[in-house]
């Protein structure tokens, strides 16, 4: 193997194993996981209730953490711009399925102000084999007003 060769390798390689990586498919949620991963709603849920915001944080994904750095920071991002699951009136879990990155969990909420809205939950594998969860976006539902 001539040096330049080697050269290359060394250089590409990294590369080469991160397309490999990024091709992977996402982790799937097996059946039994459906009511870990709505547990996981749940108790976010109820700790945003309390006002615990270090409960609420201990549900987070690592990358949600890195983002907002403390708990307090997270429960008032989450206060500010995700009022219908920081204080939902009403709730019910829809579909689980595999998104592009992951599980991903339809919960039904009525905000505070009535509206009706889909929070769709995604969720990150852990290295220990638990979840966390990774992200919650919102679609505004049926007679919601954006």
């Amino acid at each position: 193997m001539s040096l330049s060769f080697r050269k290359m390798a060394v250089v590409f390689m990294p590369f080469a194993i991160a397309f490999v990586l990024a091709m992977a498919p996402p982790p799937q949620a097996h059946a039994q996981d459906g009511s870990t991963l709505r547990g996981l709603v749940e108790g976010q849920m109820s700790a945003f209730r309390s006002g615990d915001a270090d409960a609420a944080w201990s549900y987070a994904a690592p990358g949600i953490k890195r983002m907002f750095q403390t708990p307090d920071r997270f429960i008032a991002m989450v206060r500010k711009g995700y009022a219908p699951v920081y204080a939902p009136r009403g709730v019910s879990f829809g579909e689980l399925r595999t998104g592009a990155r992951g599980p991903e969990l339809d919960v039904f909420v009525t905000g505070p102000a009535g509206r009706d809205w889909l929070a769709v939950y995604s969720f990150e594998k852990q290295p220990d084999g638990s979840w966390k969860i990774s992200g919650c976006r919102l679609v505004p539902g049926k007679g919601a007003s954006v």
